[in-house]
């Protein structure tokens, strides 16, 4: 009796669970109180033992959808609000993910950035970006393989093809292949519209969802060694701005 109470006791706390899900995904978000929300709590739904994560997306209008990006351990697909979860990029030549962004234009165009975008002691490189225009079923490597860690991407909400690709770079050493990358063509051609110095990638970016042609960079200079700790940390770390799409950047210092 008592096992079948608590089977019925998380059975209900799902299915509220996933109304106010709903409710959060809907129009009405706003109408919805703090007050309403005070008894939320978050809990683990998994995938369990996927390692570090730092990716993740939703599916605007479907609340049941979502994706993250396991930082050695590939990209995982809900369908069923993380109830139940699937693998869906075993397939490919790396399983280190740094970021995961679905079209809010198109649910299903996604992207995919490999490698963790960090500086940390331990850590996994992948090999460029990926894209998926059949919500995850395929996906297309569409360059960047020598970032080895891309931590960022933004999509346009209006243009799923004008995306924002954040590089990290070679966590040991050196590359050119870093910085900041701007594709108007869902990721056939990639340029580069933010680059420092061979030291010196971006481990985020963003576009202004109200304002599109506004977009934020955040840059880090610094290399692991092969010990426990940085090698060092450079001078041109700081947040940038552009208000032209891109084409021109300020810095700002945080």
């Amino acid at each position: 009796m008592k096992s079948l109470l608590t089977t019925l006791k998380n059975k209900y706390r799902f299915i509220f669970s996933t109304f106010i899900l709903g409710l959060l995904a809907s129009a009405s978000v706003a109408q919805v109180s703090t007050e309403q929300l005070a008894g939320l709590k978050y809990r683990m739904i998994g995938p369990h033992r996927a390692g570090r994560t730092v990716g993740i997306s939703g599916v605007a209008n479907e609340p049941n959808v979502f994706y993250i990006g396991v930082n050695n351990g590939g990209v995982w697909k809900t369908n069923d609000y993380g109830h139940t979860w699937k693998p869906i990029f075993d397939a490919e030549n790396t399983g280190s993910v740094g970021d995961v962004a679905v079209a809010p234009s198109n649910s299903n165009v996604i992207y995919v950035g490999s490698g963790e975008g960090i500086q940390r002691p331990d850590l996994s490189i992948g090999n460029g970006l990926y894209k998926s225009s059949d919500a995850g079923k395929t996906w297309t490597n569409m360059g960047l393989h020598d970032a080895q860690q891309i931590g960022g991407i933004s999509i346009d909400p209006t243009n799923e093809n004008r995306i924002f690709v954040a590089a990290l770079g070679h966590p040991y050493g050196p590359n050119k292949e870093r910085g900041v990358y701007r594709s108007l063509d869902g990721g056939k051609t990639l340029e580069q519209v933010l680059y420092i110095d061979e030291n010196t990638g971006a481990v985020q970016v963003l576009i202004d969802p109200n304002h599109t042609n506004i977009v934020f960079a955040t840059i880090w200079a610094a290399r692991q060694g092969p010990w426990e700790n940085g090698a060092w940390d450079g001078e041109a770390s700081g947040l940038y701005k552009s208000i032209d799409g891109g084409n021109t950047k300020k810095r700002r210092h945080l």
